[in-house]
């Protein structure tokens, strides 16, 4: 039986020594590690990696809940994943969220409901920010990456799509976006 670590920090500039450092005491005898959000199981390499290592009787452990998963759907597919392998699971910091017991799995339930409440409730406080802050005139977006005149002229000149993408170095899509609503004859 082994004692294995995932730790996740959600941007590069964030650091995972705390983490390791926790997982460490708890025991873990090889730890995976990621800087990669947790919003989603994509791009999540340190984490595939782990729940194909685990084998049969081992105990996989993280310092948080959130740190494994953000919402309850990935959470139950991860651990349906691990029960179906007879691994065992583990918090740190939530103790009493232990899989090998009954009140664990309660209590794992509970925790994975209000991990994704806190994700939509910060996106919706996101949201709101963002209307607050464009109907002040604060927010204007992101700055156009395509310069559409400049696609236009280019398209004037006889140039298909695949070219002016390579010519502005932007994707094609951008450049159908750009001429998105002018009539064929103008262009």
């Amino acid at each position: 039986m082994s004692i294995v670590g995932y730790a996740r920090v959600s941007s590069s500039s964030q650091n995972l020594d705390l983490q390791l450092e926790q997982l460490a005491d708890a025991g873990c005898e090889k730890v995976f590690s990621e800087k990669v959000t947790g919003t989603s199981r994509n791009d999540r390499r340190a984490l595939a990696e782990c729940l194909d290592w685990v084998r049969e009787g081992d105990m996989l452990v993280v310092t948080r809940l959130d740190r494994l998963a953000r919402s309850g759907r990935d959470l139950h597919d991860i651990l349906a994943q691990l029960s179906a392998k007879q691994v065992g699971f583990r918090c740190v910091q939530q103790g009493a969220v232990d899989t090998t017991t009954s009140m664990g799995k309660l209590i794992l339930g509970i925790l994975g409901a209000v991990a994704e409440f806190e994700t939509d409730i910060r996106k919706e406080r996101q949201r709101e920010g963002i209307e607050r802050a464009k109907a002040a005139g604060i927010y204007k977006g992101r700055k156009p990456t395509v310069d559409v005149e400049q696609v236009r002229s280019l398209r004037g000149q006889g140039l298909g799509a695949t070219e002016i993408a390579a010519k502005l170095g932007i994707a094609r899509a951008s450049v159908y976006r750009a001429l998105k609503g002018v009539p064929s004859s103008v262009v």
